[in-house]
């Protein structure tokens, strides 16, 4: 089954036109925040990295089998998210089969999100990426690490990660607010420089999945 499992996202991650997905969750957390974020940072990899992903984002739910064909599912939102028993099993294996899972904190997520990767990786402590982890390094330089877009709290940005054999398999962006960055440029008026910086550190994360 895991060679299965395997083999689909390879294929995925090789056929003509690639495709990232929005994860659907349950619990009462606003998963469909920021909806143009996804369609925004696939255009700019698309232009600036060469990916060549499909222009529209797919919705996926964590215990579906569908998730198995993403290379890269991305989930935000503002509160609480549940898995089920079926789907932490489902987003695990999925997770150490090759795929790759951001999530992204649309600021009040945290306590939620932090209980239910425990329950995913009740093994894996979710530790604090690096600034020089090569998801900082290329093709757009970081060099202190995650950039600061929103200011929520007004605490540093950090990028909390879980690794199985030294590959990042779950990245979780704290204090930061990537997606809202992504959005379309009205929607929080957010400076040129400022979205030009989280679409670059969005195209860094996708460089870093399809590359390594």
């Amino acid at each position: 089954m895991k060679k299965y499992i395997f083999l689909l996202l390879f294929f995925s991650t090789l056929s003509y036109s690639q495709e990232i997905a929005l994860l659907k969750y349950s619990g009462g957390g606003d998963w469909y925040a920021n909806p143009t974020s996804l369609h925004n940072l696939i255009k700019y990899a698309n232009q600036t990295i060469n990916t060549n992903i499909k222009s529209k984002p797919a919705t996926v739910e964590p215990g579906s089998t569908e998730i198995f064909s993403y290379p890269f599912v991305h989930m935000t939102g503002h509160g609480n998210v549940v898995f089920s028993d079926a789907e932490i099993i489902n987003l695990r294996n999925y997770l150490l089969s090759g795929g790759f899972l951001h999530a992204d904190d649309n600021y009040g997520m945290d306590e939620y999100i932090r209980r239910e990767i425990k329950r995913i990786f009740p093994n894996n402590d979710l530790v604090e990426v690096p600034a020089n982890h090569p998801i900082f390094q290329k093709p757009n330089l970081f060099s202190s690490g995650l950039p600061k877009i929103h200011e929520h709290d007004g605490k540093r940005p950090q990028a909390f990660g879980i690794f199985v054999d030294n590959r990042l398999v779950l990245l979780y962006t704290f204090e930061c607010d990537l997606g809202d960055g992504w959005e379309d440029e009205e929607v929080h008026n957010d400076p040129k420089d400022v979205r030009e910086k989280a679409l670059k550190m969005g195209a860094n994360i996708l460089n870093y999945i399809f590359n390594n």
